[in-house]
């Protein structure tokens, strides 16, 4: 910790170095598109590249794309940041995923950080008094930065050791210009899906852009997440493996977030870890990002591995609610009939149900085996009846059967008309999915969805100390 008079004496904020402006911001990715389009018309004019030469290519794509969106801040970071962790794209070769995904992985934990002197003039602009009212220590250089907002440790008076995001000032203006300007996300999305992919998707870059804007844009105010952030605390307080970290809701304020601060391993760490605690970890991500769902009809809808931390005794530490999906009741009854349906072999039940969900025409060229198959086949995560190991090349599988409008459910796909209140639980399941496969996680994955279904008993150890939990909640009254 450094005291808190290190940096008084410094200069008032000045120019707050996140680009403003819709051209000046876009000028630099249209001129990123522009030399990716020139290298490949050259290869082109060559007959073509070698292997050594495609490889050179993708990683120097995947370190421009990082090194753009890693000084940009604002909504295209935080776009890259989404990408990153993404185990396997459908728009990417499979030889050149690794690449992209190590270039773009950096976001998540070392993004340029603000000068201490502009935190220190943010947070106490936002408190309303000098920063030493609040708090005995404050350690100015931050624990880890990122694209709206960087995080710093500091203790309170009262001893309590805390958490304290300051939002980059300029980041609200600098991701209000981005997203007034859907082709600067249409361009940056047509890189990353369509410009990186020797195959053409059908795929609607300008409704994807517009759909990712209203998830960031969520992230600008500090206030609602920390209203999130205290629901799910009071609702998972004293569970013995899903932690969240408790809000100091008198330290908060639209662009400040206090909360309770919590040390454990990173990303980084964990896939390095040894299996049995990385098969913990798993299920504890997978009980409560779904369990969450089915209970209370909420998503986190930001299972990004840089808002993890883990510890040595199974249990993980959820971080970061500034993109919370509610569900109503009805719909998460709907989606519970198809996936019974699936579970049950039943194709016509499934059939009727996505009918009744409003996710497909009585009408539609698409017949009932095909979206049997969309929602049943490489999902083995749900019906598997023995342990069953979760690795890159089955998220890999799952996603492009799931997503890609060229792979095997290309056809469902064409007709699908989900609602765009559906939409985050896309990037959920690919985010879930990729994270899982890279902790190669293994567990009885069918048994955790029988507990639902069907009523059954949990057999995992972590299951019954959750149904033990919960049950204790309702015995105590809680809901």
């Amino acid at each position: 910790m450094f005291d808190l008079g290190s940096s008084r004496d410094e200069p008032e904020m000045g120019n707050d170095g996140i680009g403003q402006g819709r051209l000046r911001r876009a000028v630099p990715l249209v001129g990123l598109a522009a030399r990716g389009a020139g290298e490949a018309l050259a290869a082109r004019l060559r007959g073509g590249r070698t292997a050594a030469e495609r490889t050179e290519f993708h990683v120097r794509s995947a370190e421009r794309y990082a090194e753009l969106l890693g000084h940009s801040k604002g909504a295209l970071m935080k776009a890259g940041q989404m990408l990153s962790f993404v185990a396997a794209s459908p728009a990417v070769p499979a030889e050149f995923q690794p690449i992209y995904q190590a270039a773009l992985a950096g976001l998540c934990d070392d993004a340029p950080p603000m000068a201490p002197r502009l935190a220190r003039q943010v947070l106490e602009r936002e408190l309303g008094h000098p920063a030493e009212q609040a708090f005995a220590l404050f350690d100015w250089e931050p624990l880890a930065a990122a694209s709206i907002g960087q995080v710093h440790a500091a203790r309170m008076h009262d001893g309590r050791e805390v958490a304290v995001k300051i939002q980059y000032p300029g980041a609200a203006d600098a991701i209000c210009a981005d997203l007034k300007n859907t082709e600067l996300l249409a361009t940056f999305l047509s890189l990353t899906v369509g410009g990186i992919s020797p195959r053409k998707l059908s795929f609607d870059l300008r409704g994807a852009a517009r759909e990712m804007g209203e998830r960031i844009v969520e992230e600008l105010d500090y206030r609602l997440e920390a209203a999130n952030q205290a629901e799910f605390a009071e609702f998972y307080s004293g569970h013995p493996f899903i932690h969240v970290p408790e809000v100091v809701g008198e330290l908060c304020t639209g662009r400040v977030l206090t909360q309770e601060l919590v040390r454990g391993l990173s990303w980084s760490e964990a896939v390095a870890a040894d299996q049995e605690l990385r098969d913990q970890w798993a299920e504890a991500i997978y009980r409560f990002v779904y369990g969450t769902f089915e209970r209370i009809y909420m998503f986190n809808a930001d299972p990004h591995p840089g808002n993890y931390l883990f510890h040595e005794d199974g249990s993980v530490s959820f971080l970061d609610y500034g993109c919370v999906k509610r569900f109503r009741a009805e719909q998460v009854e709907m989606m519970d009939a198809i996936v019974g349906a699936c579970l049950r072999n039943d194709v016509l039940g499934t059939w009727r149900a996505c009918v009744e969900a409003g996710f497909f025409k009585s009408t539609d060229p698409v017949t009932p085996e095909e979206v049997f198959a969309f929602w049943r086949e490489d999902w083995a995560t749900l019906w598997a009846q023995q342990r069953f190991t979760i690795t890159p090349e089955y998220a890999a599988r799952r996603i492009v059967r799931r997503c890609s409008p060229t792979g095997p459910s290309a056809n469902a796909l064409r007709y699908t008309t989900m609602s765009p209140e559906y939409t985050a639980m896309g990037r959920i399941e690919i985010g879930v999915m990729s994270v899982l496969g890279q902790l190669r996680a293994g567990t009885h994955w069918g048994s955790i969805s029988a507990e639902h279904f069907e009523s059954a008993p949990p057999t995992t150890e972590m299951g019954k100390r959750d149904h033990a939990f919960f049950d204790g909640r309702q015995l105590a009254g809680h809901p």
